[in-house]
């Protein structure tokens, strides 16, 4: 198995560093909270008993999935003296939820949470734990760890929209988030140069929306143009599946509909949805394209709302993205219709328009029992030199309830929004898009990146959810440049999103990354930034 071999030479390389004694605290990514360690090791048997309640069923497979893949161990299900227990104790207390304590004596092994979800967290950090020795022994380090998230949003976005990947990345992707505990999968699922998902009600939305003739290269300054056909998309029963996947692993799956602007692709396949009603096909240049949907259109609102209603069948989250990035307002400001409409109803500048477009879908996902999230575009703050201050600035206040993820703009306005009432993702574009490259974003930067801003009053750190880090799409037509950019930054955004500040430490965090890359590599990703 060549797993085996390959954590076979990674132990081999940290027994000659010096890294793999006993007396050596373990280290895993994420860093654990608190931890006590003892001389000397556990060995598992090649054949080993996992013991856990019906409640822990999921778990306890996965369990024994992993020792098997990871490692060669069989394992079967047993009670009394099982080599690992799992267990649910409503007693466990933690700063937040979803913590877990893990205890390895000389005889087993010991996982225990007030829920299934710590208790899964606790078995992957079981699995950087295991150390495959140089004879073919299994062996584990005999500690004492308490632990729980820093931060509740611990977010990866993948972009399917601009270069469709497939169900099958999708699911490897899950089950790397899945060893960093990473716990929301971003699903950008529609864009100016994709639709891909399938509704129903609009079947042109995939027929005409989710193909390209050709693929702008090398980002929007690119001057090449690939000339193969581009497209796919994910039908109702693909996205099931992933669903299923995820939430196996404690993934919460949040599908981003890209709302009004970013909507090209629909626009091809539905021409009335575009404030000029003009026939469009899918963009095959990337950047900011100037379709924007007519908001003033009540058959527009009833296509949005009938794409929602598919999407909240399928997807049990209980929050909804729509985008609302990017916007620009020339085709509004030129519309007669439009013009109108704002004067009637006493709308002073095209942000505002859109700020009252965005409170109208918050409702209506509030009387389905969502909650609405979009980019801090939203808040009606000016953030893009393209459009004029004077329409940029919005009057109207965002919908209360509303999760607003920070990409861009002065930092300052995280404190303001923060002020208004709003929690945030803090996505900031300089510290974490994955598509930039390590000359932008080395792997210290990202792994230096504090969701609180410097500066935020104490009062308000509430308001932060965590953070995300974003694979944008644009350039990602080669699986290996995806995986490169992706790998090894988002074990560090993994780090920062887990481990408190204090128990962080980059160069440990190198050392045990290096037992990673090798089992990346194995499993066929591209490792970037060497």
């Amino acid at each position: 198995m060549k797993l085996l071999r390959t954590l076979l030479a990674s132990a081999a390389l940290l027994l000659a560093t010096g890294m793999a004694q006993a007396a050596q605290p373990a280290r895993v990514i994420p860093a654990v909270q608190d931890m006590t360690a003892a001389d000397g090791t556990l060995a598992l048997p090649r054949t080993l008993t996992i013991a856990y309640p019906q409640e822990l069923e999921g778990e306890g497979t996965l369990l024994a999935q992993y020792l098997h893949d990871d490692f060669g161990i069989r394992a079967a299900v047993g009670k009394g003296n099982a080599a690992i227990s799992l267990s649910l104790d409503p007693a466990l207390s933690f700063p937040q939820e979803h913590g877990y304590t893990l205890r390895v004596s000389g005889t087993d092994v010991r996982i225990a949470a007030k829920d299934a979800t710590g208790v899964f967290y606790g078995i992957q950090t079981l699995r950087q734990l295991v150390t495959m020795e140089a004879d073919g022994r299994c062996t584990v380090p005999r500690v004492s760890i308490t632990d729980y998230p820093a931060y509740r949003w611990r977010a990866f976005m993948h972009d399917d929209s601009r270069s469709f990947k497939g169900k099958d990345i999708v699911l490897g992707l899950l089950d790397e988030m899945a060893r960093l505990k990473l716990n929301v999968f971003h699903w950008h699922l529609t864009d100016d140069q994709g639709w891909r998902i399938e509704i129903e009600k609009y079947p042109r939305l995939t027929e005409v929306g989710a193909w390209r003739d050709s693929t702008q290269l090398g980002g929007y300054r690119g001057k090449t143009f690939d000339p193969h056909r581009h497209g796919g998309f994910y039908t109702k029963q693909d996205i099931r599946e992933v669903l299923a996947y995820a939430k196996a692993r404690h993934i919460l799956v949040i599908p981003e509909f890209e709302m009004p602007g970013h909507e090209s692709a629909a626009i091809a396949a539905y021409p009335w949805l575009g404030t000029t009603g003009k026939e469009i096909k899918v963009p095959c240049t990337f950047g900011v394209q100037y379709e924007v949907m007519d908001i003033t259109s009540p058959r527009v609102y009833r296509f949005i709302e009938d794409v929602l209603d598919e999407i909240i069948e399928l997807f049990p989250s209980p929050i909804i993205h729509i985008g609302g990035d990017e916007v620009k307002f020339d085709q509004w400001k030129a519309s007669p219709r439009v013009q109108a409409y704002m004067k009637e109803h006493g709308i002073d500048t095209p942000a505002d328009l859109q700020v009252l477009f965005t409170n109208d879908i918050s409702y209506m996902l509030n009387r389905k029992g969502r909650r609405m999230m979009g980019w801090n575009d939203i808040t009606g703050n000016k953030i893009h030199e393209y459009n004029d201050a004077d329409d940029a600035t919005a009057r109207q206040k965002l919908a209360e309830g509303t999760i607003v993820q920070f990409w861009k703009g002065d930092l300052d306005l995280i404190e303001k929004t923060a002020r208004q009432g709003y929690d945030i993702v803090n996505s900031y574009h300089y510290m974490t898009y994955l598509d930039y490259d390590y000359k932008q974003i080395p792997l210290r930067q990202a792994y230096d990146f504090s969701p609180i801003p410097e500066g935020l009053p104490k009062e308000l750190e509430k308001r932060i959810l965590g953070l995300g880090c974003q694979m944008w799409g644009e350039e990602t037509l080669s699986d290996e440049w995806m995986y490169s950019r992706i790998f090894p930054r988002i074990a560090a955004y993994a780090e920062v999103g887990w481990t408190l500040p204090q128990r962080k430490d980059y160069a440990s965090f190198l050392r045990s990354l290096e037992g990673l890359k090798a089992i990346w590599k194995e499993k066929g990703y591209t490792v970037g930034g060497e």
